[in-house]
């Protein structure tokens, strides 16, 4: 099979992380008799440096002609990079939300797995992590807050900021459907989050939900305020099997769950539209301070491809194939720097992207 993959390194650590990704990809291509064909994408500051501005049209019909999309962290250091001096409009997240809205990838997965091999780099006590744990996030993408009217203006000599947070019953209806269409393969629990004591938005969210949840009688469904959930996550993360929330909401919380797990960089992503095409990126940010160093995590990446080999081409064996990789090289006890702990192997960017795809082979 030819796997027609389109690949943006982004910024920051993004290239470093992707090559240890394509590396992977291609050692389990090899194995299992595929083909990887690769068409280079550009996308926030990369694509302000060539493009001077951070998506393109090109971009885009050049994106959708792929079967599915890898793409590495997008940004920069807002302090020092000439990026952050342009409108907010033409930064280089604004390539990111404008990409997810035009591939129409309204759906969000982020998986947050605590491995027992990394049980010591996670913050929470023993007694609560015993036996690890596995949630699936599932996060609006296209909608709510980020997607809203926003406007500055000067109200009676004050600055006023006004930002939009907006959501209609069918949006909320076809990412609830994609929560629990997962969850019926996972734990066939949902939880489902808002702030429906404050927000008109989240009650709309919620009663669309419970109208969901009658065609799927074998889930569990509970709802759940955000605050109240944030604290769950790290009083008892093994409640959870899918959790389900918008757009602004997801994105704190996966980064919440991402740290709970041991590291961020160890979290991987999907973001996926109605059909089979997906865009398939790690959850951390850019990392500029470390970019270059070679000391970055690659395994979000990785565990990213995996997933886009799984949901975007059916390959279920050969994403079986990567996660166990990850998971051997783990026990075996090496480690990034973000993951590293007394009595480990220290490792950096190349050489733990080089370790997953010998055990593939």
């Amino acid at each position: 099979m030819n796997l027609n993959i389109g690949v943006i390194k982004g910024d920051g650590i993004g290239p470093e992380i992707v090559a240890e990704a394509m590396k992977v990809l291609d050692a389990a291509a090899k194995t299992y008799g595929h083909t990887c064909d690769y068409t280079q994408l550009l996308l926030g500051g990369a694509s302000i440096d060539v493009h001077g501005v951070p998506l393109t049209d090109e971009t885009i019909a050049e994106a959708k002609k792929c079967g599915a999309v890898l793409m590495g962290s997008i940004g920069g250091d807002a302090k020092t990079s000439p990026w952050y001096q342009l409108e907010p409009s033409k930064r280089p997240e604004a390539g990111l939300l404008a990409i997810r809205k035009a591939l129409n990838l309204f759906a969000n997965l982020r998986p947050a797995i605590l491995y027992d091999e990394l049980k010591g780099a996670c913050p929470l006590k023993e007694e609560i992590t015993e036996g690890g744990f596995d949630l699936m996030i599932m996060r609006e993408l296209t909608g709510g807050l980020y997607f809203g009217e926003r406007k500055t203006v000067k109200e009676d000599g004050v600055l006023t900021a006004y930002d939009s947070l907006t959501y209609n019953e069918n949006e909320i209806r076809r990412i609830a459907k994609r929560a629990f269409d997962i969850a019926m393969k996972r734990g066939k629990k949902v939880t489902s989050v808002d702030k429906a004591n404050v927000l008109d938005s989240s009650r709309l969210w919620r009663k669309v939900v419970e109208e969901v949840a009658e065609d799927y009688p074998e889930i569990a469904l509970e709802h759940m305020l955000v605050d109240n959930c944030a604290m769950q996550l790290v009083k008892n993360p093994k409640q959870f099997d899918v959790v389900l929330t918008e757009n602004m909401f997801g994105d704190i919380l996966s980064d919440e769950a991402s740290m709970v797990t041991g590291s961020i960089g160890m979290l991987a992503s999907a973001s996926l539209n109605e059909t089979k095409f997906g865009l398939y990126e790690p959850s951390g940010g850019s990392a500029p301070d470390i970019a270059g160093k070679g000391i970055a995590n690659p395994i979000a990446t990785i565990l990213s491809a995996a997933m886009m080999l799984r949901f975007s081409f059916d390959l279920d064996k050969e994403a079986d194939a990567i996660e166990s990789a990850v998971a051997k090289v783990l026990k075996e006890g090496y480690r990034t720097i973000d993951i590293m702990s007394e009595g480990k192997t220290q490792v950096g960017t190349a050489e733990m992207g080089d370790l997953i795809a010998s055990y593939i082979a």
